[in-house]
């Protein structure tokens, strides 16, 4: 379990390299100074940064074969957590941000071409407004309870993609309330920064999405 700071520092840099590490440091600097301006994220974990925020995405990789080209779907990003993280340590993987809130996405939008990733995007707007395509992975951190979520964003899944949800203490429990036909297709992985946290991980059994990335 990772308890310190410098724990979650050590666990980052060894799921990447050097650059990822200092794209990193940029964010977390600049989530800091952004968080006087706009609430990003609670202001009491900005002093546990890189353990609350950093190392809470970066353990999602954990679960992402090495393989995997993306896109990455980030659903309700915010603050760019864990899409954003996720860009920084895997450039090369296309990461689609979207967000809906005007000064989170002109954040965004500042942040990613910062840290210098082209093959990053944050898209502006309300995800029913966003066209289809087909993932080949989906995250949220704090956007929706569980249904809501799959019900708003099955149609960018296919029988390959792979859900990554981190829900906090209520994983469990919101897994528990899916219907049995898709319970099955879920579980509830912990998290490596919160001993009472759950990552809920599975692949939902649907038809191909439709449209272009």
């Amino acid at each position: 379990m990772i308890a310190t700071e410098q724990e979650a520092r050590q666990f980052v840099a060894e799921l990447c390299d050097a650059g990822a590490m200092e794209r990193l440091e940029v964010f977390v600097a600049a989530l800091r100074e952004e968080n006087e301006r706009q609430n990003l994220v609670a202001a009491a974990t900005l002093d546990i940064a890189w353990q609350r925020h950093i190392a809470d995405s970066a353990q999602l990789l954990a679960h992402v074969p090495r393989e995997t080209a993306g896109p990455w779907l980030d659903l309700g990003t915010g603050a760019g957590l864990p899409g954003l993280v996720i860009a920084a340590m895997r450039p090369d993987m296309p990461v689609k941000l979207v967000e809906s809130r005007k000064r989170r996405v002109e954040w965004l939008e500042t942040i990613r071409m910062r840290l210098k990733l082209p093959h990053c995007e944050v898209i502006g707007s309300r995800l029913e407004l966003v066209e289809s395509f087909p993932a080949s992975v989906i995250s949220a951190r704090a956007f929706a309870p569980l249904p809501r979520l799959l019900d708003l964003s099955a149609r960018f899944s296919t029988s390959d993609t792979l859900w990554l949800l981190p829900k906090g203490r209520s994983a469990a429990q919101e897994l528990s309330e899916l219907p049995n036909r898709m319970r099955g297709m879920f579980h509830v992985e912990h998290s490596q920064t919160d001993a009472e946290a759950g990552i809920i991980v599975g692949r939902l059994a649907t038809k191909a999405a439709k449209g272009k990335a």
